[in-house]
């Protein structure tokens, strides 16, 4: 039996856990189930209640719920040995404050950097800062989240990536890959929000290369569901690309839209289930 959390893909039995915790009902349900098919906004309940009790759960978030945040992601970096950007891990800006009081000068890297808190997307709470005047505005605000619960941050080398970005999207095994162009030279805060253009068509064999390391590095990390932001250095003769960061929540324009990533999803979903000798009617339906 085939078990879905999630309400765009059909299955043997169909549940709806959103907006709570799971209960016994839930529980008995993966027991039953040969395989379960959770949401993208599933909480870190219920997956560890799909992997403690069904031997097949898609999507993996094991990296999501083990390595939290952009501070995790950087360890998960680490730990796989992937290139990104040299990076240091701050848990408060009372943490940096006592790194750095008596050298204040003696940072990390050289101005510019790149400022990242631990939560947020498209940009939002990503800073490029070319001065202490900045800086010191940036742990302003950083303080001011702590005062509310949030805390943690990222101070990151700057790389010149001529405002690119690309967006390699993983669905189970297919990958897609595009550009995100901006209009200024940041190399984090590049995204459709913030009016970059999309472009699918250009330098085939950087996507290739990008795709080739997405592929080895979520083989490491068991990852089969996210979008993962690259860059590379404009610098001459640099072909190695650096890992920015892992979103578990993506656009889609790029994908062609919603009605295009349901689709790629149900497919790589069916695929996967097909994979583990575990075929649906509804999937041999699409076919």
């Amino acid at each position: 039996m085939v078990l879905s959390f999630h309400p765009m893909f059909l299955a043997d039995k169909n549940m709806i856990c959103a907006g709570r915790l799971p209960g016994d009902e839930e529980r008995t349900a993966i027991q039953a189930a040969d395989a379960t098919i959770l949401p993208q906004g599933c909480r870190r309940e219920l997956f560890e209640m799909a992997r403690r009790h069904c031997p097949r759960v898609f999507p993996n978030y094991a990296a999501r719920f083990d390595y939290p945040g952009k501070t995790g992601q950087i360890r998960l970096f680490r730990n796989t040995g992937v290139r990104y950007p040299a990076s240091e891990i701050y848990n408060s800006s009372d943490q940096f404050a006592d790194r750095h009081r008596h050298r204040p000068a003696d940072l990390p890297y050289p101005y510019p950097f790149v400022v990242k808190f631990d939560w947020g997307g498209e940009g939002k709470t990503v800073f490029l800062v070319d001065s202490g005047e900045q800086l010191e505005a940036v742990l302003a605000k950083a303080s001011d989240f702590e005062r509310t619960g949030l805390s943690g941050f990222i101070l990151q080398e700057f790389i010149a990536c001529g405002s690119r970005v690309l967006r390699v999207v993983l669905v189970g095994a297919r990958a897609v890959s595009y550009w995100r162009i901006g209009t200024q030279d940041g190399n984090s805060c590049v995204s459709v929000a913030t009016g970059a253009r999309i472009d699918a068509d250009t330098d085939p064999d950087l996507q290739r290369r990008a795709v080739d390391a997405v592929r080895r590095f979520s083989q490491k990390a068991q990852i089969n569901l996210a979008g993962f932001d690259l860059l590379y250095s404009v610098r001459s003769g640099d072909k190695e690309p650096y890992f920015l960061e892992i979103n578990y929540f993506f656009g889609r324009r790029g994908l062609g839209g919603s009605q295009r990533y349901y689709e790629l999803l149900n497919e790589e979903i069916c695929r996967w289930l097909h994979r583990h000798g575990l075929p649906l009617h509804s999937c041999r339906d699409r076919n």
